[in-house]
């Protein structure tokens, strides 16, 4: 346990956009990402998770597609409320140390 990060940021960011294009291309295009890449990040998240997260077909005449399933809707949900709690508990430390910071205001 710990040795992986079963979901992050740009995992998070490649389910988001997935779903939204309903291609695992369009979506590494969005991300400027190659289609490897998020291939072995699909791959990972399907084997670290119960369910898989996300599933495809292949191209063809009809053309191919991905979809979230179920328990990668729900991951995705569940990782997106992790990320607004914590980012709201630490709303005041972030207004204090970025008042620490240099900008040009």
């Amino acid at each position: 346990m710990g040795k992986t990060i079963a979901l992050g940021p740009g995992k998070a960011d490649l389910l988001d956009a997935i779903s939204q294009s309903g291609s695992i291309s369009a979506a590494a295009r969005n991300m400027n990402m190659s289609y490897s890449r998020a291939w072995k990040l699909i791959e990972a998240m399907n084997r670290d998770f119960r369910f898989p997260l996300v599933v495809a077909s292949s191209g063809g005449s009809g053309g191919g597609g991905a979809q979230l399933t179920d328990a990668g809707a729900e991951a995705l949900k569940r990782y997106r409320r992790i990320e607004q709690k914590a980012a709201s508990s630490v709303a005041d430390e972030i207004k204090l140390f970025t008042a620490l910071l240099l900008n040009d205001e």
